[in-house]
């Protein structure tokens, strides 16, 4: 089932169950009633499958955006979790055991680095990170007790990839576990599970919600594993979403592929604007003819959407943050996905004495894209480079 217009609008909406509304409606409860003892016990047996028990398990609002987010994703089923920490907590923790090794991709999201770091050592559970651009990596880094492969391809600042199928196939051979970050492309521009990936991860706070006005998380992958990640970290820490932020994605998915659409197209005429600026050295976009993995990203994804990196020429820290806050239309903030355009240096997460300006990573100013006119953002962009 891969119609995205059928998915988006019809998928899992029985609307004679609810009075033919064309919205479904937020069923704000915390427990369900039963009519028999059988129904219950096998509920309590099995909540995954059996009834609406508790909200904190399952909930028809929220089975809704379950069922539409698992089909764009290609998958068997999916979690919902509410933020996309969350989801990369419950993952990882639920393929994971005292003793075993894990190896991640460098420099992951910062939380997902926290768990690596500071949570998981404390049960025993190691880790090696790896330059993911080269499959050889994840192999010399193998020990007899990994069982946990971590990506995120694109990541979410200089949009290194990781080659998916090589990988899942390296990992399959070891039955190691795989695990994917996908929230630089969305379900609708990268299927990490066709390519063998096990479980796909999504910060819905970004572009399936679109309106930054939620946060929540998202987990695909086969009925099995959901299932167990659901019976154990879900239910265990409580990390469901709600009803209403599931009813409030699902209003974001109605519009995420012509979202995508516009934002893609804009974020074109901008990366070709930027690029031929004489005070930008250069553009990191994996869509962009000169990005070092552009096959790869062309054979892995069908679009790039709105993130994308500029690095100056050499700049002093004060004029990173004047060009920051020169711009009107940017705004000063972290995340992605939703109508806004942001900027985010990466100067801001370091000390004005620690910043060199003589490492491009230093300089590197990460924009997004938003749903704004294009010469309105490159008109932006001009003044505030002159003012710097």
């Amino acid at each position: 089932m891969d119609n995205i217009s059928f998915i988006i609008n019809q998928l899992a909406e029985d609307r004679e169950q609810y009075f033919n509304a064309v919205a479904p409606p937020i069923v704000q409860t915390s427990n369900f009633a039963f009519k028999d003892f059988k129904t219950l016990r096998e509920t309590f047996e099995d909540e995954f499958s059996g009834e609406y028990i508790y909200t904190k398990s399952k909930n028809p609002t929220v089975d809704i955006l379950r069922k539409k987010l698992a089909a764009l994703q290609g998958s068997e089923d999916c979690v919902v979790t509410n933020s996309g920490s969350s989801a990369i907590f419950c993952s990882i923790l639920a393929n994971v055991k005292s003793g075993d090794h894990i190896i991640s991709v460098e420099k992951p999201y910062s939380w997902a680095a926290r768990m690596f770091e500071v949570v998981l050592p404390r049960f025993n559970v190691t880790h090696t990170y790896v330059d993911g651009r080269d499959v050889n990596n994840f192999i010399e880094a193998y020990q007899e007790n990994t069982t946990l492969i971590y990506l995120e391809s694109p990541n979410s600042f200089d949009f290194q990839l990781q080659d998916l199928q090589s990988v899942a196939d390296f990992a399959k051979s070891k039955h190691i576990t795989t695990i994917i970050d996908n929230s630089y492309c969305t379900p609708i521009f990268q299927k990490p599970h066709d390519f063998g990936i096990d479980l796909c991860l999504h910060s819905a706070t970004k572009y399936i919600g679109g309106h930054s006005d939620t946060v929540a998380g998202v987990i695909t992958g086969s009925r099995e594993r959901i299932k167990k990640i659901f019976d154990s970290e879900i239910l265990n820490s409580g990390t469901s979403l709600s009803p209403f932020n599931a009813w409030l994605l699902i209003r974001g998915l109605r519009t995420l592929e012509i979202r995508l659409q516009r934002i893609t197209e804009t974020t074109s005429k901008v990366v070709e604007f930027l690029k031929n600026h004489p005070k930008i050295q250069r553009v990191i976009f994996p869509f962009d003819k000169d990005f070092p993995q552009i096959e790869l990203a062309k054979k892995q994804m069908t679009g790039a959407c709105g993130l994308l990196t500029i690095i100056p020429h050499e700049i002093e820290y004060q004029q990173i943050e004047l060009f920051a806050l020169s711009l009107k239309n940017f705004l000063l903030a972290v995340s992605w996905g939703g109508h806004e355009s942001l900027i985010m240096p990466k100067a801001a997460g370091m000390k004005p004495e620690d910043y060199d300006k003589n490492n491009p990573e230093h300089r590197m100013i990460r924009l997004y894209i938003g749903l704004e006119d294009a010469d309105f953002l490159i008109n932006d962009l001009k003044n505030a480079l002159e003012v710097c």
